[in-house]
């Protein structure tokens, strides 16, 4: 690959360089967090922490004000008056005159207290809709201009590898393409707001072994190519992401945060990434006191400025001082820094913050979660529930039955949100102070659509083995028509939750007694609705199979509650797909549809890992019946494939449907996954309505990493197929030809769907 010409630093940026002092320098890279005793919102935040008064850290200027608004619960409307205030500071006291870039969290909403929270990035996944994902992101990112706020961590475009790992809820996909292009359009929503998106976490931390946070990662360069950077590649090259964030990984041995060869080599020389790289929180001293492969914090911060990290975040305090000392006594080359510091004002400069003037009013007023936030966000949660499986019995009549809701995220708010969403990460250590914004319980949701004549009792709790309050459960629904019954995951840090960072698991059964619970309801005989509201596919054969219904929902957002039980009602005609595949237990991760014939189910081993649901699986209450699949009979290695296909809505109610195109290269260099996504297209069709879907798919979607390490696209016969899961409906083949075509950065990525009536 050749990588494009990087922006050159102006001369206002080289200027303001040269009469720096080595203070003020190494001030530009770092930033301060200003939390409260108690917070822990971070791992090792109360060893790492920053010290000492704001007032005395920007003596030198600043680099980063970390999480002005999302550390603690503050009103967004006093809190940008405090931030005006420091920004005024930081220009008239001191002596460059340089106001402070401010980041927070974005990753399902801005994080901060009353602010709108979508749902996590697994429904993202499941709606099919790209342009709905790049909406909210603009919303996101107007919502951050508004405040003062100019760079958000998000998005998370780690690939789902393993559904043990806690921050699966924070991920988008187990496929990288589908990754690749929803990150795609939330880093151009977020950005078109003249803010800038961070990626993260480049590259590999959702393949720690065993699924365990920070675990060592042992894979293979084709791998690593092939499946987790692509996502990264797709979002720099195709959305211009601005920023990139290193991951904790240490990969064969090698933390990323010191690795040249990725955060130099990969984005910078391969890929022409000119915006900045940060640290992941505190990531740069754990090369010391976590990695044991830098002696001390001077080594440490010399080896991720040898790397490519241009920003220690959250704060600097383990940074400056042992950094200062060792460019000084010449252990750290000065040109590193300037070489980070040239990067951060470059940044600022784009950002328009070496223009910024303080002096006027700070906002007032400002809506953060508006009509049009709460539009959005009912559109995804709708749009990304995903209807498993279906007796008949969905959906409930509207009169003349008895129901009973049961479980323990039937009536709880935090079920509907994931572990960065400001309500579990923040609120969560604030017991007594409110949510600040309307986020109606699936209960709530429920009696809007059948009235308020519903049993109701919790049965267990999330996470303990409580069963004293399963005799009311089995009471309530041996006297109902049908169960409901709402379980799952409640998003969380560092063991306070069942899923979340720092929230692995060894199992994929139910936290805690809840599937014994489920299995008692079953037992009274009467039909149970199983609600899945989580933020990692569980292993649910057992539901599958004995349940009328079975209904998953990823942490579907402030607007769930209402989604989840419009769905029950038929309200809502379900229409999301499974962005991961329900596992069909925890000895067969990890485990995703990508596998080759050797990673399936056969002869040569006495166990199964076929799961519980594929990827891309969704029910409808409607049909929907696919025409042939058309391709042509030859195309080009270099070229793209044209594959167009019909779709009717076969049934008597109008319904969303995701068509989904796959392939599989049946003979190549090296060995190639069974079914691989190439396209998928959201259409939305009125009983006895069609549609034709033509994919223009670039050859490039079906390159892999050859023996050479080269991205190729090698000649030969290309099965496709189209459905509406990776289980094949309507089938084509098509033969590529032409020289093996090696691929570069400046071949299409990006598959593009038409769609007419």
């Amino acid at each position: 690959m050749t990588a494009s010409t990087p922006a050159a630093p102006s001369e206002r940026v080289l200027a303001l360089v040269a009469q720096m002092t080595l203070d003020e320098k190494l001030a530009q890279i770092v930033g301060f967090w200003e939390g409260e005793e108690g917070d822990s919102v971070a791992p090792l935040q109360g060893e790492l922490s920053s010290t000492g008064r704001l007032d005395d850290a920007i003596a030198h200027g600043l680099g980063h004000l970390t999480r002005v608004y999302g550390t603690n619960p503050h009103d967004p409307n006093e809190r940008a008056k405090y931030l005006w205030m420091r920004q005024r500071q930081l220009m008239e006291n001191t002596r460059l005159g340089i106001p402070a870039l401010v980041h927070e969290e974005i990753l399902t909403g801005l994080s901060a207290w009353k602010a709108a929270t979508f749902p996590t990035p697994l429904a993202w996944g499941a709606t099919g809709n790209t342009a709905l994902i790049e909406r909210m992101g603009e919303l996101i990112g107007r919502s951050m201009k508004e405040l003062g706020i100019h760079q958000g961590l998000a998005p998370v475009l780690d690939v789902v590898r393993d559904a043990r790992w806690g921050r699966v809820e924070e991920c988008i996909a187990e496929d990288p393409y589908l990754v690749g292009e929803v990150g795609v359009a939330y880093v151009k929503g977020v950005q078109s707001a003249g803010v800038h998106a961070t990626l993260k976490h480049f590259v590999g931390y959702s393949s720690s072994k065993a699924g365990r946070n920070f675990a060592p990662v042992s894979i293979g360069p084709r791998e690593l190519a092939d499946v987790l950077m692509l996502p990264f590649e797709m979002a720099i090259l195709d959305a211009n992401a601005r920023s990139v964030m290193h991951s904790y990984a240490e990969i064969d041995g090698v933390p990323v945060a010191s690795s040249e060869e990725l955060l130099t080599g990969v984005l910078r020389d391969q890929w022409g990434f000119d915006g900045t790289v940060v640290a992941d929180y505190f990531g740069v001293a754990f090369l010391n006191i976590l990695h044991d492969i830098a002696p001390d914090h001077a080594d440490a911060a010399r080896q991720a400025l040898q790397a490519g990290v241009d920003i220690e975040l959250p704060t600097g305090d383990a940074y400056l001082v042992p950094l200062k000392a060792a460019v000084e006594d010449g252990r750290v080359d000065e040109a590193l820094v300037d070489r980070a510091l040239i990067r951060a004002l470059m940044q600022k400069e784009e950002l328009g913050l070496l223009d910024a003037d303080f002096t006027g009013e700070p906002p007032s007023g400002v809506d953060l979660d508006s009509p049009e936030h709460r539009e959005v966000a009912r559109l995804i949660a709708e749009q990304s529930i995903v209807l498993v499986s279906n007796d008949g019995t969905l959906p409930l009549p509207a009169t003349g039955k008895k129901y009973a809701v049961i479980g323990p995220n039937a009536d709880s708010y935090q079920a509907l949100f994931g572990c960065y969403s400001f309500a579990n990460h923040v609120l969560s250590q604030r017991p007594g102070v409110e949510l600040g914004f309307d986020a109606p319980t699936f209960i709530e949701g429920f009696r809007a659509e059948f009235g308020d004549d519903i049993a109701v009792a919790r049965g267990c709790n999330i996470n303990d083995d409580d069963r004293s309050g399963f005799d009311e459960a089995v009471a309530a629904a041996s006297a109902a028509d049908t169960a409901v019954v709402v379980v799952g995951d409640l998003a969380g840090l560092f063991g306070r939750g069942t899923v979340g960072e720092g929230c692995d698991t060894d199992d994929l059964e139910l936290p805690g007694v809840q599937r014994e619970l489920v299995e008692a309801i079953l037992d009274t005989g009467t039909p149970v609705v199983l609600v899945l509201v989580t933020g990692r596919p569980y292993a649910v054969k057992w539901a599958v199979e004995r349940c009328a219904a079975v209904v998953q929902a990823f942490f579907p957002g402030e607007e769930g509650g209402s989604a989840m039980a419009g769905v029950l009602s038929g309200r809502v005609n379900p229409s999301g797909r499974l962005p991961v595949t329900l596992p069909r237990s925890a000895g067969a991760q990890p485990y995703t549809y990508l596998h080759p014939q050797l990673g399936g189910d056969g002869e040569v081993s006495n166990l199964l890992n076929s799961p519980a649901a594929v990827f891309g699986h969704g029910l409808s209450y409607t049909t929907f019946e696919y025409g042939a699949l058309k391709v042509p009979s030859e195309v080009a290695t270099d070229d793209a494939i044209t594959a167009s296909v019909t779709v009717t809505n076969t049934g008597e109610r109008a319904g969303g449907h995701v068509v989904q195109l796959y392939a599989r290269d049946p003979w190549a260099s090296v060995t190639r996954p069974l079914a691989q996504l190439v396209g998928y297209a959201r259409v939305e069709l009125e009983p006895g309505e069609s549609a034709t879907v033509t994919f223009s798919v670039p050859t490039s979607r079906v390159a892999f990493t050859g023996r050479d390490l080269k991205r190729i696209v090698e000649p030969g016969e290309l099965g496709l197929w189209c459905g509406d899961s990776a289980t094949k409906e309507v089938e084509a083949t098509t033969t590529l030809v032409g020289d093996v075509h090696e691929v570069s950065i400046h071949s299409p990525r990006l598959t593009t769907a038409t769609i007419s009536a």
